[in-house]
């Protein structure tokens, strides 16, 4: 049976999109998996411009807010910022409970090349961390 993951990030629409691309792909079919945001702000365009740089698209996503997934019932929620885990609410069921604070790449300043080298340092990371989730857990 396939695992239900939920991600979960302040606005749902950077480190949440990336995780759930990436997580998406390394779990395949061995789990369903969605994101929200304690808010939904839109898909960020640069996520979308940096997922497809390592050949992951994510332009079709939505940013949804959590009170949209109240009713499933989920394995794992993965935070992926302190916000978002401060703010989770308490799901009535076993999920286990995962938290990584990556940085947010949409408070990048800079020149646009800088913007872009942060976009790509977050993925980076949300690539490794995403891999190593699938790995242990799927």
């Amino acid at each position: 049976m396939k695992k239900k993951i939920l991600v979960l990030c302040t606005g749902n629409s950077c480190r949440s999109q990336m995780a759930e691309g990436y997580l998406r792909y390394f779990a395949a079919e061995k789990a369903d998996v969605f994101s929200a945001g304690i808010e939904a702000h839109g898909v960020n365009p640069k996520a979308v411009q940096t997922m497809k740089e390592d050949g992951i698209d994510i332009s079709n996503h939505t940013s949804n807010n959590l009170d949209e997934y109240r009713n499933l019932v989920f394995d794992f929620v993965i935070t992926v910022c302190d916000n978002a885990k401060e703010q989770c609410p308490y799901f009535p069921n076993d999920a286990k409970k995962f938290h990584h604070n990556f940085p947010d790449p949409a408070k990048a300043t800079g020149t646009e090349v800088e913007i872009n080298e942060q976009f790509r340092k977050v993925r980076i990371q949300i690539k490794e961390y995403c891999k190593d989730f699938a790995d242990s857990n799927l």
